[in-house]
This record gives C-alpha cells, sequence and structure tokens, in this order.
C-alpha cells in the first residue's frame, strides 16, 4: 500500500479526463512534489524486461562493466560508489549505469549484456512518452503552452540531456555497514521531473517533501516512506521546474536508507528516468522571480554547488 502522504494519480483514459488528471498533479506537485502515476501506459513487461537487463549488467565482473565507464560531460555510463552526497559525505552504496538517448558508445554491447540495448530503446521511448504527458498537464498547470516542456526536452536534438539510470543497491545481509553509509544520501534531484520505478518487496525509498524540508538536506526533519506501488510510477519533481514554476512546485528531498533488521536484506534494484531540459533550452519562469539560465549551466551550477557544499563539509571535519 502507498503511504498515506502520497497521492495516486490514475492516467487512465488521458485524453479525455486530462483535465482532472491536470488538477490532480499540480495539486500533488504543489502539496507535497511527490506522487504516483497508475494506468500510465508503459506496459509491465517492457518494464520487467528493463529490470532483467539490468540485473544481467551488474552481475557482469567490474572488468567488463568498466568498459562502459562513466563519462561525466554525458552523464553516461557505469559508476560504481562513486557519488558522495553534501548530506552525508559518504559514497552511496550502490552502483549504476546511465544512458541518454545519443550516447551508444556507454550502452553494453550485445556480446557483453544479451537485449541489453533493445530493451533500453523501447523503456526510454516508453518513458519519454509519459514524460511528455506529464509534462503537457504542468504546462496547462502553469500557464504555458500546452507543449511548451516537450519542445524544451526533445530528443530528436544532439544537446538532449534526458537519461535513464539502471541503480543496484548491494545486498547486506553479510555486511556490517557503518550508521553513516545509506543507500543513497538525501539529496534532490536537479532535473524537471524523475520517473522512478522501483519493485514491490524492495523498500528504502523515503521523502521529505520540499515544503516540509527546513535545513539545506532535511537533516533532522521529517521523513516518510515511498514504499513500492504494483503497477505505478513514482514520480518526483526536480530543481528544474521548481524554478520554472517560480517555487510553485517543489521539488522533493528523498534518500534510500539501508534494510532494518527483519527487512529483505538482498539487493535492490530501481530504474530512474531523469528529464533535464535540453543544453539550449532557457529556463525561466512565467513570473520571472529567477534570471533565465540555460539548460546546460543550470545543471553546471547545480553540480558546483554540491562540489563546495563538499568541500566545505571536508573542511569542517578536518578541523574536528
Amino acid at each position: 500500500m502507498p503511504s498515506k502522504q502520497v497521492v495516486v494519480v490514475d492516467f487512465s483514459d488521458f485524453d479525455h479526463r486530462k483535465t482532472v488528471i491536470t488538477h490532480a498533479v499540480m495539486q500533488a506537485a504543489e502539496n507535497e512534489g511527490v506522487f504516483y502515476v497508475k494506468n500510465h501506459g508503459i506496459s509491465q513487461g517492457l518494464i520487467d524486461s528493463m529490470f532483467a537487463r539490468s540485473a544481467d549488467f551488474f552481475k557482469l565482473d567490474d572488468v567488463t562493466k568498466k568498459r562502459y565507464s562513466f563519462d561525466k560531460p554525458r552523464n553516461a555510463g557505469w559508476e560504481k560508489m562513486a557519488q558522495i552526497r553534501p548530506s552525508t559525505g559518504t559514497p552511496d552504496m550502490k552502483e549504476s549505469i546511465s544512458l541518454g538517448f545519443h550516447t551508444a558508445d556507454r550502452c553494453p554491447s550485445e556480446a557483453d549484456c544479451a537485449g541489453f540495448a533493445d530493451a533500453a530503446a523501447a523503456f526510454m521511448t516508453a518513458c519519454q512518452n509519459m514524460s511528455m504527458k506529464l509534462m503537457s498537464c504542468f504546462a496547462i498547470g502553469l500557464g504555458f503552452p500546452e507543449d511548451f516542456f516537450s519542445q524544451h526536452h526533445d530528443v530528436a536534438k544532439t544537446d538532449s540531456q534526458q537519461t535513464m539510470r539502471c541503480l543496484h543497491y548491494h545486498d547486506t545481509s553479510q555486511q556490517k555497514i557503518p550508521a553513516n553509509y545509506w543507500r543513497a544520501g538525501a539529496h534532490t534531484d536537479f532535473d524537471t521531473l524523475t520517473l522512478l520505478f522501483q519493485r514491490p518487496g524492495e523498500k528504502g525509498l523515503e521523502i521529505c517533501p520540499g515544503r516540509k524540508a527546513v535545513t539545506e538536506f532535511a537533516i533532522g526533519d521529517e521523513w516518510s516512506p515511498a514504499d513500492p506501488v504494483e503497477g505505478a510510477v513514482t514520480v518526483n519533481i526536480g530543481d528544474m521546474l521548481m524554478q520554472w514554476s517560480d517555487d510553485r512546485l517543489k521539488s522533493t528531498f528523498h534518500r534510500v536508507r539501508m534494510p532494518r533488521p527483519g527487512e529483505y536484506q538482498g539487493p535492490r534494484y530501481s530504474i530512474g528516468f531523469f528529464n533535464q531540459a535540453n543544453k539550449s533550452s532557457v529556463i525561466q519562469g512565467p513570473k520571472k522571480k529567477y534570471a533565465p539560465i540555460s539548460g546546460l549551466d543550470f545543471i553546471l551550477a547545480a553540480m558546483q554547488r554540491n562540489y563546495n557544499a563538499l568541500e566545505a563539509l571536508k573542511q569542517e571535519q578536518v578541523a574536528a
């Protein structure tokens, strides 16, 4: 069952119910910044296939996976325990492979991981289609033309920043992990909005909606579970949409905690589809609360803030 704080929006009969759906997603985005979507149009078979190919890839040895090492400028490729959050100062206990629509060289070959490329292409296209439906609702709700966000998240353009990320959180059953380590430390996403696919039984995702966060990384604030819901996709608002809406819609703090005693301790898999504006797109809300900024510069500025926060944390640790 979903957490009582997370609403479920039904996308069935989307074209005929669009006014009702738009109201529902806008209300959820304004009040919490995270919601579930059911009847979203992405087949369970396609989702299961992507999870299966993702698991196949992560079973490969690290030498093979390094053939697809992370290319930071393109946000594509494989990385392992490489992401350090300013909220924790420790590396996330996970590995991931990220792919865009124009990063074929970072995609596992047929020889290394049969079926991965085909599954990824079909899955990413389905996620793009669902995302554009969602974003048409936000465009209407914010007073933009209906196709506004689809023009700024155009995968046909080579400066697209749309990204799928397959994630593998390692088995913890035979490990004693220090209390200051997380599967994913508290953070918000840099993007416009994120589609998150979780598998039933693999809990751990927690949310602290932006409106309720009173510290920079929601440290010490109230967190709620956002457990997997059968047949539903978890959607959360990112920093880009918060700025594009002049702070009307709130980016959501979230994290993935370690399993508790008595809970499933095995590996956890999830897949995120991160909607990020094209590099050349200009981000500015209808009320022009913030100065215009390009999609590329927005991401670079967010990365720089993270870097600065990490450096400040290191200095604090040295001083202590």
